[in-house]
């Protein structure tokens, strides 16, 4: 038989189980609290930089979103997710990262009590 071919490096680890969806949770979250601040009455400027080297000052949910570079693959989805909004609607970044980040924050109580992922996600489509 032919050995395995290895695409990623030797000392990195493959996780699996509620460790790595946890994981995911926070780093969705994360980008959804980073967004959340941006929204009225009380939004929030933020200072970021951009690949130029310059200083950018904005509470506009969809400029921080493109401005940031993510590693995590979760959080990356969440960034896509934004992006497929803009395409098809042309508004609601902000609150559909917002709203993800929500729904995450409630999945993972039951993700806690052991309820298999495609039985959450049935009752959202319940409940949709």
């Amino acid at each position: 038989m032919h050995a395995p071919v290895l695409v990623l490096e030797d000392s990195l680890k493959r996780e699996s189980g509620s460790k790595v969806q946890h994981a995911n949770i926070q780093a969705s979250k994360a980008v959804a609290d980073i967004i959340r601040t941006t929204l009225v009455p009380r939004s929030m400027l933020k200072m970021l930089l951009d690949a130029a080297g310059g200083i950018v000052v904005t509470n506009d949910g969809n400029a921080i979103l493109r401005e940031l570079d993510l590693a995590h693959p979760a959080a990356k989805s969440v960034i896509e997710l934004s992006r497929t909004q803009y395409v098809e609607v042309g508004d609601g970044t902000t609150s559909v990262i917002v709203l993800a980040g929500e729904m995450l924050h409630v999945a993972e109580a039951f993700i806690d009590k052991n309820y298999h992922p495609r039985v959450i996600c049935r009752a959202y489509s319940k409940a949709l």
